[in-house]
């Protein structure tokens, strides 16, 4: 998960806005959604700590990914986690979804093209070649 995905599950987690998690951590809301785009640009060591602090997570788990984030069963459900956990449990979709948001931006659009184009044909032959 990357860094601006914790940063907005943690947000989420605790049930702020992300203009209430600036004006508890003392920054605009611009910064928070700078800290949640992809690719994002990283809060500082000492806005890292607060973010942690005020959403109620490990500061190890939101700077580097390691150990775990506990959530309630009511809030998993609504989590970005929940949906690569319970939502998609096929390994392939999983490298999909992976990569979609390890791309750049400018990637997106075509990489879901590609996707697209595939899924209209099978094995290289459109839907219902073949058939007579």
């Amino acid at each position: 998960m990357t860094p601006e995905l914790r940063i907005r599950l943690a947000r989420r987690h605790a049930g702020l806005s992300q203009a209430a998690l600036a004006a508890a951590v003392g920054v605009q809301r611009s910064a928070v959604s700078h800290w949640e785009a992809s690719p994002g640009k990283s809060p500082s060591s000492g806005h890292l700590r607060q973010l942690a602090l005020v959403t109620g997570v490990q500061f190890e788990w939101l700077a580097t990914g390691r150990g775990k984030m506990t959530l309630s069963p009511e809030v998993e459900m609504d989590s970005v986690a929940a949906a690569d956990a319970l939502l998609v449990d096929d390994p392939l979709e999983l490298r999909l979804l992976a990569a979609f948001r390890d791309s750049p931006p400018r990637s997106r659009v075509p990489l879901v093209e590609v996707a697209e184009q595939l899924a209209v044909h099978r094995v290289g032959r459109p839907r219902g070649a073949g058939r007579g």
